[in-house]
């Protein structure tokens, strides 16, 4: 068998494995032995059985989902979707910055990995980055409870039950509920546990597209798609459960005396940002400069397409950010208004940067820009105001302008400048 027919049949059997996890983790799912009937009463729901959910008996036998926000759940929605379409504009960004001959495999090899980073996440990601704590050893992966969205409701939310009136959120939303109605005590409790699950898939399936532009001219298609599942498994699911599953990283208590003084990171600066950015650099190294690199001009080849990138990214990342609040109040708010004056104030930097650096204004420096302001206030988000905002977005243009100008002396072949 030549190496092509191996490589095809590797893939054969990947499918197929990920195709009998996912019909096995279906099933069990379906089967539930507590002695409950298994069926939400006046719903086609079925009763997960997972303690970590929000489930309470009615009385009756029946067990019934702990009440859901429908604002809340719409926003989440949205902003699902937001993020999901951000990765199309990381495809026209890359496409945009790279040379002709190298635009098309570019968007390609970015947009299949929102299939596979989509398979990855349902049938073993998810689990693996939010799985339940249920030892010692879960702070640094998640437990396999929820392979193949075992334990999954599309009804019921994360959290334990009890009345709405005395909910965090309720509290703090100043929201008016019914007394006999039975809420989560815990975040994020207002949607459901499915729903929080496919909002994280989005920011696992742009985190490994961002990647992309540090392998450009370097890496073959099926070299790419054994990498990003590897990625994924090994490195973004480990760091988002040692962040955001209860992991080690956001229990740490960095100052008794402070709080809270744990390691905050509101949008993914750490798990999104810094995981992507310093392994397309440590690719960009281990494969070495592109054939060419120094010699020939590479210059972007499609500046519409870039902008056009830029833009959506502009766009989508409102969900990402606004969206990690996994709510609607007033830091979800806060969050949308200080991503869009970072944004801009970075923009304008690397605008004005580029323009005394070479003499003339530069709309790709100005695009490139956005994007470095996006990326510098995600971790800070939900934590700062406006005009601490204008700061983190002249200290983004200003300091990604200079380690670009040093990455390019160092000759270090990151192409799409991701580091």
């Amino acid at each position: 068998m030549n190496s092509r027919n191996r490589k095809y049949g590797l893939l054969l059997v990947a499918a197929v494995a990920i195709t009998a996890i996912t019909a096995t983790s279906q099933a069990y799912a379906q089967s539930i032995s507590d002695g409950m009937d298994g069926y939400v009463k006046g719903t086609s729901g079925i009763y997960t059985g997972n303690p970590n959910e929000c489930w309470f008996d009615d009385g009756e036998g029946n067990m019934m989902p702990c009440r859901i926000d429908t604002g809340d759940t719409a926003w989440i929605l949205t902003a699902s979707s937001l993020v999901l379409f951000m990765t199309p504009g990381v495809c026209f960004f890359y496409g945009g910055l790279t040379r002709s001959k190298n635009a098309v495999s570019t968007i390609g090899m970015t947009f299949v990995i929102i299939g596979l980073a989509s398979m990855q996440w349902v049938a073993w990601g998810y689990t693996l980055a939010f799985g339940p704590n249920n030892e010692d050893t879960n702070m640094y992966m998640g437990a396999l409870d929820y392979v193949g969205f075992n334990q999954v409701s599309n009804w019921a939310p994360l959290g334990s039950p009890g009345p709405c009136t005395d909910t965090w959120s309720a509290a703090y939303q100043m929201q008016v509920f019914h007394e006999d109605e039975i809420c989560s005590q815990d975040w994020p409790g207002t949607v459901p546990h499915q729903l929080f699950a496919m909002f994280q898939m989005t920011f696992a399936i742009i985190t490994p597209a961002l990647i992309v532009g540090g392998l450009i001219d370097r890496m073959k298609f099926s070299a790419l798609i054994i990498f990003i599942l590897l990625w994924m498994t090994f490195v973004y699911d480990p760091v988002a459960h040692w962040v955001w599953g209860g992991g080690f990283i956001g229990n740490l208590d960095f100052d008794p005396d402070l709080s809270p003084s744990y390691g905050l990171d509101f949008a993914g600066g750490t798990v999104v940002h810094i995981t992507s950015g310093f392994s397309a650099l440590a690719a960009a190294l281990v494969l070495g400069r592109r054939l060419g690199y120094g010699k020939v001009p590479m210059e972007p080849h499609n500046v519409p397409m870039v902008v056009l990138g830029a833009s959506i990214l502009w766009f989508g990342w409102f969900g990402f950010n606004a969206g990690s609040e996994v709510m609607v109040d007033g830091i979800t708010v806060s969050a949308w208004t200080v991503t869009n004056t970072a944004t801009g104030t970075a923009a304008i930097t690397w605008l004005l940067m580029s323009w005394a650096h070479t003499g003339k204004p530069s709309i790709v420096g100005a695009a490139t820009g956005a994007v470095a302001g996006l990326v510098a206030i995600t971790p800070a988000s939900g934590w700062v105001g406006p005009m601490a905002a204008f700061i983190i977005g002249v200290a983004a243009g200003t300091i990604c302008y200079g380690c670009v100008s040093f990455k390019n002396a160092r000759k270090w072949d990151d192409a799409l400048d991701v580091w």
